[in-house]
């Protein structure tokens, strides 16, 4: 059994350990051993304190074979994992797809450290880059690509030949139609349906999906 610790503490945190369990179910192959953070003192009364491990110094003097993160802002993800493929770069990053996930997994490219949680559908020719995570019940349609670091809430639907570029925050519930482009670090708010594409950096909503305020770097 490896020995895994997740990234993170909270709720979507909490759905990755269990989507570890149902894994096991099917194939025995990770230890959960608890939650790390960036930070404890800055837990909340919604997180699970009890399992918390301590913070990433933790890794420096135990030993864990694998990481995953559960943590769902793309720009988090990105700082931590830069600050830990340094001091760690022996650490597994696996990709962790619940039993349920429908995907035809041969035209299918799946980078490392990918989650993809219960209830999911796709369909061919798929890419889910490095670190990119589908949360439940998303549809993914042919050809799309989920770029790095990219997080897909739950409920939500990409269609066919949409690319996400790195980055990419898409709310529960969105619809992005076939062929669009949403540049990287953009946002598309929940329930929000995207019939263009959408700039790097930028944040749409409603339907059809329009710009409402700047990004706050610019």
């Amino acid at each position: 059994m490896k020995k895994l610790a997740i990234l993170g503490a909270g709720g979507f945190a909490r759905e990755v350990e269990y989507l570890v369990r149902e894994l096991n179910q099917v194939r025995p192959e990770y230890d959960f051993l608890g939650f790390l953070v960036s930070d404890v003192s800055l837990l909340r009364e919604t997180d699970s304190r009890s399992q918390v491990l301590g913070d990433l110094g933790w890794l420096a003097e135990n030993r864990v074979d694998a990481l995953a993160f559960g943590i769902g802002n793309p720009q988090a993800k990105l700082r931590i994992a830069a600050e830990l493929a340094t001091k760690f770069p022996d650490v597994e990053w696996p990709s962790l797809i619940h039993p349920t996930a429908q995907f035809d997994f041969e035209s299918a490219k799946i980078g490392r450290g990918v989650v993809v949680c219960a209830g999911c559908v796709g369909s061919v020719n798929m890419t889910l880059d490095d670190f990119s995570m589908i949360n439940k019940g998303c549809m993914i349609g042919h050809e799309a690509y989920i770029g790095k670091w990219a997080v897909v809430n739950a409920a939500a639907n990409i269609s066919g030949g949409v690319i996400l570029e790195d980055g990419v925050l898409v709310g529960t519930g969105a619809s992005v139609l076939q062929y669009r482009r949403i540049g990287a670090n953009a946002v598309v708010g929940s329930g929000a349906v995207v019939v263009k594409d959408v700039d790097p950096a930028i944040t749409v909503f409603g339907n059809p999906a329009r710009r409402i305020f700047k990004d706050a770097a610019e």
